[in-house]
C-alpha cells in the first residue's frame, strides 16, 4: 500500500515538482479569477469553469489557530474546484481534550478527503499526519509555512518584470499576468523568473524557514540578517533540512540588515525581536 503523501514543507519537494505546483497555482488562478469578480445583473458573459477536481469532496479545515486569508481563500478555492470545506476551529472539535489527535486523524480522514491545518506547534501536524488515512496539508505550524511561500513564489513569477535586466518600471505599471485569461482565449504559462538574490531582515521563523529549504534550489541567493540571540537563528532541525537539500551553499547569514540587503532585488521582512511562536 503507497504511503499517503502529505505537505508539511517544500523540503519534501523537488524544485520540479514545486515548479508544476506554480505553474499549475497560476493556470488556476487565471481561470477562477473571473468567478470572483463581480458580475453586472443579466450578464450574458460565459465564464470557464475551473477543473472540478475536488467534486463530491470535503477538506477539512483545522485550525488551532485563527486567520481570516488563509481561511477565506481556502474555502473558496474548494468550493471553485467543485469541492466542500468543513471548517473545524479550536471549539469545534475535540482534539487534545477528550479526543487523542490519533482518533481524530482517523475519524476525520475517514468522512473527508483531506485535511488543511493551520496549528501551533509543528508536533502537532506532524502526529496528525502520522495517523491521517488522507493527505495533510501544512496551512501554517511553529516550524514550517510552504504554503505563503508558493503564494510568495507565485507573485514573483507573475511580476517578473520587475526583475529584468534595466528594467525601469514601478508596481502599478506592471500587468500581472494572472489577469491575461480575460483577454485571451487560453490562460497563458507562469512567466520565467531569473535567479534572484532576496534578502530577508526578521528573526528566524516559520516563513523564513520555508525560504532556507526552497529559493536556494530555485536558483535564487537568500541574504539573511537576524539578531545575535541564537533563539532567533534557524533551529536544528531547521538548519539540518537546508544542509541536507545543499542549501547553505546559497545562503548568506548575518546581523547587520544593511549589509544583508546590499544588492538584493527584494526585501523580506518580519519582526526584529519577535515574540516566540505561541
Amino acid at each position: 500500500m503507497a504511503a499517503v503523501p502529505h505537505l508539511m514543507t517544500l523540503a519534501d519537494l523537488s524544485p520540479a515538482q514545486i515548479t508544476r505546483l506554480l505553474s499549475h497555482a497560476h493556470h488556476l488562478k487565471q481561470i477562477s479569477r473571473p468567478w470572483l469578480a463581480p458580475q453586472k445583473r443579466g450578464s450574458k458573459t460565459q465564464l470557464r469553469m475551473p477543473s472540478q477536481s475536488l467534486f463530491m469532496k470535503s477538506i477539512a479545515l483545522l485550525f488551532s489557530k485563527r486567520s481570516t486569508r488563509t481561511r477565506v481563500s481556502a474555502e473558496t478555492a474548494a468550493t471553485l474546484l467543485g469541492g466542500r470545506a468543513l471548517f473545524l476551529g479550536r471549539d469545534d472539535i475535540q482534539i487534545g481534550v477528550n479526543e487523542s489527535v490519533r482518533d481524530s486523524a482517523r475519524v476525520i480522514g475517514g468522512m473527508c478527503q483531506g485535511i488543511f491545518a493551520r496549528v501551533g506547534d509543528h508536533s502537532e501536524i506532524e502526529e496528525l499526519a502520522q495517523y491521517s488515512p488522507v493527505p495533510v496539508l501544512n496551512a501554517l505550524s511553529s516550524l514550517w509555512h510552504p504554503m505563503q511561500i508558493l503564494a510568495d513564489l507565485l507573485t514573483l513569477h507573475e511580476h517578473t518584470a520587475l526583475f529584468e535586466s534595466g528594467a525601469s518600471v514601478v508596481p502599478s505599471q506592471v500587468t500581472n499576468t494572472a489577469t491575461l485569461v480575460h483577454f485571451s482565449k487560453k490562460p497563458v504559462p507562469l512567466p520565467e523568473l531569473r535567479p534572484l538574490t532576496v534578502a530577508y531582515v526578521g528573526d528566524s521563523a516559520n516563513v523564513l524557514h520555508d525560504m532556507l529549504v526552497s529559493y536556494p534550489r530555485l536558483g535564487h541567493k537568500l541574504r539573511v540578517a537576524s539578531p545575535e540571540d541564537q533563539k532567533y537563528r534557524a533551529p536544528k532541525a531547521v538548519w539540518d533540512r537546508v544542509v541536507e537539500l545543499g542549501c547553505d551553499k546559497n545562503i548568506w547569514w548575518g546581523k547587520d540588515p544593511k549589509e544583508a540587503v546590499q544588492g538584493a532585488d527584494l526585501v523580506v521582512t518580519d519582526t526584529w525581536w519577535g515574540v516566540l511562536f505561541a
